[in-house]
């Protein structure tokens, strides 16, 4: 099984921050910590491939993508459930499930898309139909309808 660029960042933050507590805190915090990461590492990747696989068109509907999403939810509450029957430290649990955020919000700093120059950008009056259907991420795209060259109205040539 091949990990995806995000599941191995969040393995390696999640060993980053369990080493960080075996040095810095108690044994009993640290092995939770390592529990509730585990755990959050596999919740990350079944939802992460579930996504891929809904998005990319292999699941049909919705139906089948939100039984699986409640399925996987029902299943990681059992597993919470039964690390901390267990005895977990719940406050070392919830930092060991929360390890995916900073993950997931630094692999899209690193991959976000490239900054858009602003002379790529139209040159449209600010009330101007074309600004509706305008998006960042598809600038170059928005000459889907021909200014006529009247700058008494906001048009500017290209």
């Amino acid at each position: 099984m091949k990990l995806e660029r995000v599941e191995r960042l969040n393995l390696g933050l999640s060993a980053g921050v369990v080493a960080a507590s075996f040095a810095l805190a108690t044994p009993h915090f640290a092995t939770s910590l390592a529990v509730g990461a585990a755990l959050e590492a596999v919740n990350f990747g079944t939802l992460y491939r579930g996504a891929q696989r809904f998005f990319g068109g292999e699941i049909a509907g919705a139906g089948p993508w939100v039984a699986l999403f409640g399925l996987r939810f029902v299943l990681l509450g059992a597993g919470i459930f039964l690390i901390m029957g267990a005895g977990a430290d719940p406050v070392a649990l919830v930092i060991g499930l929360s390890v995916a955020m900073p993950a997931v919000l630094i692999d899209a700093w690193l991959n976000r898309p490239a900054l858009i120059a602003p002379e790529t950008l139209p040159a449209l009056a600010p009330d101007d139909e074309r600004w509706d259907s305008f998006s960042v991420w598809r600038a170059s795209e928005v000459d889907a309808v021909e200014d006529s060259g009247n700058d008494e109205e906001g048009g500017v040539e290209r």
